[in-house]
């Protein structure tokens, strides 16, 4: 094979959802029981290539606060993935920038349920901010504002 025939090859599956960069990932959902929308985000990240593990939690508040997510910015469930969490709705494409770019941040949080999220249903004028939270204590910021309107 041509080294440029590889070259591009290569960076097809790179660029591909479900690269080899989610593959190589596991992480693990706390969410209640009976939360279908937990569920749907849960394999939304399964169908893009992250080994999920899904923990049925009886106090999903114990969870969070464990954690240390700020309870202003609890959402439905919490993932934890390479000593990050992922609080709430967390888009695959801002949970992809964190494991790529690996910032000093404990995690980030998409607050409550905002329609059209992931694992939300479709909402074409979906409008929400993922927040980064610091590990050093300093001051959440938009990390990532979606609008699909």
């Amino acid at each position: 094979m041509k080294r440029r025939t590889f070259l591009y090859l290569a960076a097809a599956v790179a660029a591909a959802p479900g690269s080899a960069l989610a593959s190589n990932y596991t992480m693990t959902v706390h969410k209640d029981a009976g939360c279908a929308c937990c569920a749907a985000w849960a394999s939304a990240y399964s169908k893009a290539g992250y080994v999920v593990r899904t923990v049925n939690e009886p106090d999903m508040e114990t969870v969070k606060a464990g954690f240390e997510v700020p309870s202003e910015l609890w959402g439905c469930h919490t993932a934890k993935i390479e000593g990050y969490y992922l609080e709430g709705h967390v888009p695959l494409e801002a949970a992809e920038r964190l494991l790529r770019e690996r910032p000093p941040l404990a995690g980030l949080a998409v607050a409550g349920m905002p329609s059209g999220s992931l694992g939300m249903g479709s909402d074409p004028g979906a409008d929400y901010d993922v927040i980064a939270i610091p590990r050093d204590g300093s001051k959440p910021y938009i990390y990532l504002a979606v609008n699909l309107g």
